[in-house]
């Protein structure tokens, strides 16, 4: 007798059960009945030979269920991607793509990038969220985005690192600090400052510490903003300097502001921002084309 075999429906429906935490929900959220559901996910756990959910309560996943549960998601995801290839072949930029942005990038690229695509391919619907560095790659690696683009590197597996351009970091400090009479700094003159970050999560301010941590200088974890405008004000009431990535300063820094800026010598440090997607994605093409939309706004 042949064995029956794991359908597509079946992974769906427990993917829904899983996100959704209840019968009923999941059942709505996937247009049929609760008994269709039930009686998916009981043959899912036949083939499997145990249970993937506990009895007698709320849809908790048992351990089983919380390890097949990614692979199931992956499975869904390729799927996927597998059937955007025939769109893909024809135009490559149709349908929607949910892109995911570091809050310190997308002020200053996206609206470029949508205008051209507006133009270019109105067909193509993109969705725009911005997040957290941890909360984007959270993000790609769950589906909820096919693309993010943040400051490399970027922490995870399973990821298409596309790199896209390098901008250098200038130094950002109150228009009486002594270092605005220089035209330019080093890395080294920051021995002994007080540097003023953004929080830990994001990748700038990982790079700031490791700086800080080889010059010698002290960064000011009691004052961590959470932009970079946050971290360009106090930098312009004398509480430190900041270092600031040019994309910022070209567009938000102007003579006769609180806070000046100068170069570092030789163009380092600098930061490398990329975009990222799921490896395997059957859309590559299409994000490959954002990918270079994106550099030509950059030039």
């Amino acid at each position: 007798m042949q064995r029956p075999r794991t359908t597509i429906r079946q992974l769906s429906y427990f993917v829904a059960l899983a996100e959704a935490g209840s019968f009923t929900r999941a059942a709505e959220r996937m247009g049929v009945s609760q008994p269709s559901l039930s009686q998916q996910i009981r043959a899912l756990e036949t083939i499997l030979g145990a249970p993937l959910f506990e009895r007698g309560g709320p849809a908790i996943l048992t351990p089983l269920g919380r390890e097949l549960l990614e692979r199931a998601r992956r499975i869904l995801f390729d799927l996927v991607d597998l059937e955007d290839v025939r769109a893909a072949s024809a135009d490559a930029l149709v349908g929607t793509i949910r892109l995911g942005v570091s809050p310190t990038l997308g002020a200053y690229l996206l609206p470029g990038l949508v205008a051209r695509l507006h133009r270019e391919h109105p067909t193509l619907r993109i969705h725009v969220r911005e997040g957290l560095p941890s909360a984007l790659t959270a993000g790609l690696t769950a589906g909820d985005h096919d693309l993010i683009l943040a400051q490399l590197p970027v922490a995870g597996r399973g990821f298409h690192s596309e790199r896209l351009f390098r901008e250098p970091l200038y130094l950002a400090m109150a228009a009486d600090h002594p270092f605005s009479q220089k035209t330019s700094v080093t890395v080294g003159d920051l021995a002994g400052q007080n540097l003023l970050t953004l929080v830990a999560d994001y990748r700038l301010a990982q790079q700031v510490a490791v700086i800080a941590e080889e010059v010698g200088a002290v960064v000011l974890n009691d004052y961590e903003g959470t932009s970079l405008d946050a971290i360009r004000q106090m930098a312009g009431m004398g509480m430190g300097l900041a270092l600031l990535p040019n994309l910022y300063v070209r567009q938000e820094i102007r003579d006769g502001d609180d806070v000046v800026v100068r170069p570092f010598e030789g163009g380092r440090p600098y930061r490398e921002i990329g975009l990222l997607w799921r490896t395997g994605a059957g859309r590559a093409p299409a994000y490959r084309l954002i990918a270079e939309m994106l550099r030509a706004v950059v030039r």
